[in-house]
């Protein structure tokens, strides 16, 4: 087993996780094989999800456990960009959060207030948005008479859905889109597309050429685009052969079927 010649141009590969690392908690075909391949080539690797039910810690520990050998530094969320753009205001703002328990906490780790079943729920400064499992009618009562009252709108990524074993389910972007036509404003994006997710990884990584890969062309690859790097689409997630093949503008820089195909030749 050796690097394919398209990864030995890189130093590092920003790898997404849902559709390309595993679908619904089952790695891809050979996913372990390949980025253990990437390890003994030298390459340095980070995981990039706008996925947030879960904390860097639990990603960390599910890559663990389907023997993909990951550290906390290597796992980069969205809910950790989230708390960065809360973090970095003057004053600590009011916020209503819809989302998951580690959404809550990066909330909370940004020294912002959260006003979740508080008299305050619709003076909120700030309504974040991230997708989870139990979304509720009253959340997006809340976060609709919040935005109407003058609060700003944060989400986590406009993914429309997500890959799970069963099938396709609603992402994030399901959720803003909702708030977005009940409120006439438009959300705050701070992850995939958005470049802030792949700097913060770059950050990290160090200087050195870079290739992202991911299965999505309006996150992943659009993302790439934005932040100035190359991207690549495996088929293991949400796109076709033939939408990738007709996409330009970004347009990939290389096609395979999984990642393995694409790492390893």
């Amino acid at each position: 087993m050796a690097l394919s010649p398209l990864l030995s141009r890189y130093d590092h590969v920003l790898l997404d996780l849902d559709g390309c690392v595993w679908v619904g908690g089952v790695c891809t075909p050979g996913a372990p094989e390949a980025i253990a391949e990437l390890r003994r080539s030298g390459k340095t690797i980070a995981f990039l999800t706008n996925n947030a039910r879960r904390s860097p810690e639990e990603f960390v520990r599910q890559l663990w456990a389907l023997g993909l050998r990951a550290s906390l530094e290597e796992v980069v969320t969205v809910g950790g960009a989230i708390q960065h753009v809360l973090a970095v205001r003057d004053k600590p703002p009011r916020v209503y959060v819809i989302g998951s328990p580690a959404i809550f906490r990066h909330v909370t780790d940004s020294g912002a207030r959260i006003v979740n079943a508080t008299a305050l729920e619709t003076e909120a400064d700030v309504v974040v948005v991230a997708g989870h499992d139990d979304l509720h009618f009253s959340e997006l009562r809340a976060a609709t008479q919040a935005v109407l009252s003058g609060a700003e709108l944060i989400g986590a990524g406009r993914d429309r859905t997500f890959p799970m074993q069963d099938g396709l389910w609603p992402g994030t972007g399901a959720i803003i889109a909702a708030l977005e036509y009940a409120t006439g404003s438009a959300a705050r994006i701070v992850g995939k597309p958005d470049a802030q997710i792949f700097l913060t990884a770059l950050d990290r990584l160090g200087p050195g050429s870079t290739l992202v890969v991911g299965d999505r062309l309006d996150s992943d690859l659009a993302g790439a685009a934005a932040a100035g790097l190359d991207g690549a689409i495996v088929l293991t997630g949400v796109t076709d052969r033939y939408q990738a093949e007709a996409a330009i503008e970004p347009a990939p820089v290389a096609i395979a079927e999984n990642l393995h195909s694409l790492i390893v030749r």
